[in-house]
């Protein structure tokens, strides 16, 4: 098995220092569909230096993704990326993402589980700067074919909808380069860019990043029902419950109360087909 749960899960964290700046931060916005209409005040809050703040999903990215790259490296995982899913996010923002910085990032496999004909992978990063912790993001990582030795499942809750009309609904368009514009922050994962790559694991053509979904819903929420501000996002959760093609529309519905966004995303030309699920935004 190319997977060695106890080794991954008791192998040394590894850490590394990161850097960002503006620079980053707009791309990785312009990435998630920030500057539409590019004149918008609101939009300029994500597209303009003197304007900036950050999207606390770009915490995915900064540094490249480098928590998710060395958790994929790490000792007791080999793995072949045209079996890899990302099958879940979840980020917790200690304080706000700064625009430009400096920090440390520790990442560990914190834990291996065994779902049968698949194995998950829930990577753990952990960064903090001079002024103390700035965030902590846990990725699940689907791994197709390398479940089935008999380890702990995992857990598998799921958060039922609200049992009433979304408080809000937006509808958000995927540009056909979406994926090719998101990549440049880190995720240089052929998957979303090259045809012959995505027939090997069984799509029709290149899909879009998990991650690009999810910063594009985190945005709608900040802009819809966060009054645009970035800084009361406290924590942002969500399973990756099915594909996005570039040139598709995502439909996202929220409903909101007790200080927290419960969010569900499907495809519009799909009949609706889930896009992502279990996804929650706590915020003040």
């Amino acid at each position: 098995m190319p997977i060695d749960a106890a080794r991954a899960v008791a192998a040394e964290p590894r850490s590394a220092e990161i850097t960002w700046d503006h620079k980053d931060v707009q791309l990785y916005h312009l990435g998630v569909g920030a500057g539409t209409p590019a004149t918008d005040a609101a939009e300029l809050r994500y597209t303009l230096e003197s304007r900036l703040h950050v999207l606390p999903s770009f915490v995915t990215v900064a540094g490249a993704g480098m928590g998710v790259v060395g958790g994929l490296s790490a000792p007791g995982v080999e793995i072949d990326l045209a079996a890899v899913l990302h099958g879940g996010q979840t980020i917790t923002l200690h304080r706000p993402v700064p625009v430009r910085g400096r920090a440390v990032t520790t990442s560990r496999v914190a834990a291996v589980h065994d779902k049968g004909k698949a194995a998950v992978l829930v990577l753990r990063s952990e960064v903090a700067d001079d002024d103390g912790p700035l965030w902590t993001s846990d990725a699940q990582i689907f791994v197709r074919g390398e479940g089935g030795w008999g380890g702990d499942r995992g857990p598998s809750e799921r958060l039922a909808l609200p049992d009433r009309e979304p408080d809000k609904t937006v509808e958000r368009p995927v540009r056909e380069d979406q994926a090719l514009l998101y990549r440049l922050s880190g995720d240089f994962n052929p998957l979303h860019a090259d045809p012959e790559f995505a027939a090997l694991a069984g799509f029709d053509r290149p899909i879009l990043h998990g991650l690009c979904t999810y910063g594009m819903t985190l945005k709608a929420v900040v802009d819809t029902v966060l009054g645009g501000d970035v800084a009361r996002v406290r924590s942002y959760r969500t399973r990756f419950a099915g594909i996005v093609f570039p040139g598709e529309t995502l439909r996202i519905r929220m409903w909101t109360g007790d200080g927290r966004v419960q969010v569900s995303v499907t495809a519009v030309e799909r009949q609706d087909a889930p896009v992502l699920a279990d996804t929650l935004v706590e915020c003040s």
